[in-house]
């Protein structure tokens, strides 16, 4: 587990710690707890596609139906 002394500061009326490059998180939110006397900080785990989907309901309401898709064929292409 790589470890790092910071600083601590203040920001306002909140603490702040500034986090070394070496062990920045990606992305530009994260989560914080604390777990007895440690703060833990990590990264928000980016939300996938089938996350995404899986978070819709599974019907449509009763009136709702799927619009018709128009889906002709291809053109013919001269190589």
């Amino acid at each position: 587990m790589q470890e790092r002394r910071v600083r601590l500061f203040r920001n306002g009326q909140n603490q702040a710690v500034r986090i070394p490059r070496e062990l920045e998180l990606p992305g530009s939110e994260a989560i914080l707890r604390k777990d007895g006397e440690r703060l833990i900080i990590e990264p928000v785990a980016g939300r996938s596609l089938l996350a995404l989907l899986d978070s819709w309901p599974d019907d449509l309401g009763e009136d709702e139906q799927m619009p018709p898709i128009d889906d002709p064929p291809p053109e013919p292409v001269d190589l």
